[in-house]
This record gives C-alpha cells, structure tokens and sequence, in this order.
C-alpha cells in the first residue's frame, strides 16, 4: 500500500465509505469480480475518487480474508496483502501473550510489529506494548489497529530503536514486494542478529513451520504450532519464556482447547498396519515428537520414514486424527476404481506420504460415483506401496 492510498483511505470520507461498502456488501461477495465492477461503477458515479474507490475495495476484500485470522476484530482493522499473508492468527496469538503472562512479563516490545496482530493479543491480556515497525505505512496502519489499547508503535529499526521492557517479541519479515526470502541472513531483520538479541532477555521468535532445525539455537525452547489442521509457526522461546526441562514442544490448538506435546526428539517403532490409522498433527512431526505420541497411542509406524501410525484400539487424542482401516489394497488406480465402484463411495478424501500421485488428478481419474463416502491414504505399508481405505473416527 502506497503513502497516498493510506491518506485517503484514513479520511474520513475513506472510513466511512469502508464501512458503507463493507454494510452493503454483508459477505456478498466483494471478491467476487463481477461483484468488484459493479462496485467501482457505483462508487464512481457518486463521484468518489477512483483512488479512495479502489483502496476501500481492496481493503473491504482484506478485511472478508482476515476473519478467518482475526475474527470479528478483522471490521475494526486495516490491513496490507504482505501483513495479512504473515499475520498472526488472533487464537494463536492469544497463546503467545498467555505464556507471556504466565512468566510474569508485564511489558513487551514487538520488534517488527507488521500491521501488529501479535501486539493487539498482547495489549488484550494486559500487557503494555511498545510495538516498532521500520515500515513507515505499515506502522500507520499498526498505530490504527492499536489506537484502542495500551500500546505505542514506533516508527523505526526493530534493532536499533531503544526500548525499555521485560520482553521481546521478534516476527522476522521473510519476503519482501516480490517473492519470499530462503536466506535467513535476507529476512528483516536478519535471523543471526535477532537471536543474538533474544539471548540477552526473554524472548520469542516466530518462525515458518519448515524452519531448518540446525538454524535454531540451543539452550531454548522450540515450540511448533497446528491451529486446527494447519501447521502456522515454529517459536523460539529463551529467557524465562523458556521452560525448564523443555526442549521441544508440539502445541494443538482447536476450538475445544489446547493440547501439548513435549519431550526429546523420538522416532516410533515399526509395525503392522492393525484396525486404526492415526495422522499425527503437523506440530508433533516438525516437533520430531512421533515416538512420543505413539507411546501415548499405543502404536507403531506403518513403515519406515513415513508419519502414519497404527494401532489395534482407538485412543482419542487431539494430536492426531484418527481413521478406522477398512481394507488395503494394491496401488493400482483401476483396482482402486473398480473397488471404489463397488463399495458405491462417491466422496473421497485423497491423503499421501512416500507416494508420488497428485490427488486432485487421482480423485478426477477415479470417476467417483455413489452416496458414501471413505478416506484413501496412498502411502508405503511396511516399505511397499499401498492405498488404505478408511473411514475418520
């Protein structure tokens, strides 16, 4: 977003309009493009500039895209396709600002804030925040989505701008205006520094979930994160936000609650396929942490290197979803089809590891056709490829 298009945009013609195309729009579909002609056309002929049109369409579609992050609180907030994209989710964020809290931390600086949804989940559980974006529009926009609570943003290097807190919170920018940066030594500000800076007091450090483990420093807590099926983040934690005797966690959020995995890296034993098959949750395979559940699962691996576990009796858990096996059968796509045919399933779920087969194409290719519906996982069963029907528990 432009300097120019933020002006007009903050006005109070800008914000008005907002929220009048946002009422009128009511989830119909500013997205949609037909939709966004029709809108242009309209706010046009009532004479608005075509600047202020196509920046309170753009930001009317960013706020429809941000309730799935944010919530309600995505209609109060301003938003930029980059700070939307690494934002993070509001329930997520709720975590780090709890384990803030529970360490005793009553101010945080959140160096390198974006459009500040971390800051916004700390300022709500109480915590004062400095929050410090080097993005001139981008820390006008942060000042917007913060104006209501405890919370200063400063225009400025997330290194080099002086604070004065308990805590620091660092979201390292790893893309710039074009493509995504692989270099650590790229992102802003670079990883080396930030995790020199985080040795020094407590601190945090949001990460992608693919984060190379060799990168990350010893002596701190490596937590990965699934919210509901996804896997959003790798954090380290140092300083007091570590804790004691944890090297590595998996965290599970879900609308009922949170579960925790923790302990040392671990592998599972390999053994049958038996009557259910378990997905383990993305945080507890980036964690390492399979051997683990599979004790708590009272299972083994269905093969070498691959991340399915089975066991003979169904063990609920909210690390891992689980699946009743209804048959295996040969890794032949006519055999699938005709079997599929027979069984009258017409919905299918397609899941793989260890298998080169795109499942979009696969599931168009099987002419699926019929009332029921199974889960097909295209993985290795005891080191040979295999398909395992199932259906979820």
């Amino acid at each position: 977003m432009e300097a120019e298009e933020l002006r007009l945009l903050l006005s109070t013609e800008g914000l008005t309009l907002l929220e009048r195309t946002e009422a009128g729009a009511d989830g119909a579909g500013i997205g949609d493009r037909t939709d966004v002609v029709r809108e242009v056309t309209r706010l046009r002929a009532e004479g608005h500039d075509p600047r202020l049109v196509a920046a309170v369409l753009t930001q009317a579609r960013l706020r429809r895209r941000a309730q799935a992050k944010f919530g309600e609180f995505a209609r109060g907030m301003l938003f930029t396709e980059a700070g939307l994209e690494q934002a993070t989710r509001l329930r997520v964020a709720a975590h780090h600002a709890g384990r803030m809290r529970q360490a005793g931390i009553v101010s945080v600086a959140d160096l390198g804030c974006g459009i500040g949804a971390d800051s916004l989940a700390f300022a709500t559980l109480g915590l004062a925040v400095t929050a410090v974006e080097r993005d001139e529009v981008t820390a006008a926009i942060a000042t917007y989505n913060l104006a209501a609570w405890d919370a200063s943003v400063v225009h400025g290097d997330a290194l080099e701008t002086p604070v004065d807190v308990e805590a620091l919170w660092f979201d390292p920018a790893r893309r710039d205006e074009r493509k995504r940066l692989s270099d650590p030594g790229d992102w802003s500000p670079a990883l080396d520094a930030v995790f020199a800076r985080a040795a020094e007091q407590p601190a945090g450090i949001k990460l992608a979930p693919g984060i190379d483990r060799a990168l990350l420093p010893a002596g701190a807590e490596h937590q990965w994160v699934t919210d509901g099926l996804e896997t959003v983040e790798a954090v380290v934690w140092t300083g007091r936000l570590a804790r004691q005797g944890v090297a590595r966690s998996a965290l599970v959020l879900a609308d009922g609650g949170a579960a925790e995995l923790t302990g040392e890296a671990s592998h599972p034993e390999q053994g049958e396929l038996a009557a259910f098959l378990y997905e383990p949750a993305g945080a507890v395979i980036r964690a390492e942490l399979i051997g683990a559940l599979a004790e708590q699962l009272e299972a083994t691996a269905i093969s070498e290197g691959i991340a399915y576990l089975s066991g003979a009796r169904q063990i609920a858990t909210p690390l891992a979803q689980a699946f009743r096996v209804r048959e295996t059968l040969p890794l032949d796509e006519r055999g699938i089809a005709k079997r599929l045919r027979a069984l009258g399933i017409g919905e299918l779920e397609i899941k793989k590891r260890g298998a080169d087969i795109d499942p979009a194409t696969l599931r168009k290719r099987l002419k699926l056709a019929g009332p029921e519906r199974a889960t097909l996982f295209v993985t290795r069963v005891g080191g040979r490829h295999r398909a395992i029907l199932a259906d979820r528990v």
